[in-house]
Formats: C-alpha cells, sequence, structure tokens
C-alpha cells in the first residue's frame, strides 16, 4: 500500500462533507460518501442511491464524470456518514473500478493504517469483456 499525498488527504474530505451534507440514515439511507479526483485535478462527489438494487457511492461519483467526459482517473475514496471511517469498495465496485480505472488508485484502510492500493489489484483475476 502506498502513502497518501496531501492531495489524497483534500480528497478524504471532499468525500466525508459530500456525505455530512446528505446523510440520511433513516429515509433514503445516502450513508456513504465518495469522491474520485481526475487526472486534470477535477474531483466528482456522489453518495449512494439505497433501493433494492442500490448504487455505491463510488459508482455514482464515477458515472458523475464520465457525464462530464472524464475519462482519466487519479483516485478515488469512500467514507461511512455516521463515523468518517474509510471504506474499501464491495465486490461490485471493485469490478466496475478494475473494468473503467484500472490504473487508478483507490484509498483503503487496511489494518488501522490508511493508504492507496491501484483499482487492478483489489480484484484479482478480474472479469473482463473482450470484444
Amino acid at each position: 500500500m502506498e502513502e497518501l499525498s496531501l492531495e489524497d488527504k483534500e480528497l478524504i474530505a471532499l468525500a466525508k462533507e459530500a456525505i455530512e451534507k446528505n446523510y440520511d440514515g433513516k429515509e433514503f439511507l445516502q450513508t456513504v460518501g465518495a469522491a474520485l479526483r481526475c487526472q486534470d485535478g477535477k474531483v466528482f462527489v456522489g453518495v449512494n442511491v439505497y433501493s433494492l438494487h442500490g448504487t455505491c457511492a463510488e459508482q455514482v461519483a464515477l458515472g458523475c464524470a464520465i457525464t462530464a467526459g472524464e475519462r482519466k482517473f487519479e483516485t478515488i475514496v469512500a467514507v461511512e456518514g455516521k463515523t468518517g471511517k474509510i471504506l474499501s469498495p464491495c465486490g461490485n465496485c471493485r469490478q466496475v473500478l478494475s473494468d473503467y480505472m484500472p490504473e487508478a488508485y483507490v484509498i483503503v484502510s487496511q489494518d488501522g493504517k490508511i493508504g492507496k492500493i491501484k483499482a487492478k489489484e483489489l480484484l484479482p483475476l478480474a472479469y473482463h469483456v473482450s470484444c
């Protein structure tokens, strides 16, 4: 795991800000915030959208960036709303991040340490569509 830069720490703060503004643990269950930094320095945030087939905050942030025309991503992070803890991506997010941004970093917490790892390393032997 690599160490965090100042920009990574700022990204964590933006993810926390996104969920602090939108935390709703009762009605719509927005409980996770994410922030994604693109290679050009632009940052996109998202919160999870809970439903039967909900969407994780990481995917919302990624979708916002793609909608804005971004295709080159640098780092993403997700935080839990009540505690502000860094969350490791779920299995579905690992697949999406591996597909869309394999060389980008994901900020994770492991054994009490916060660092970053490339998205492709979070899902060894990932399924990839070949066209």
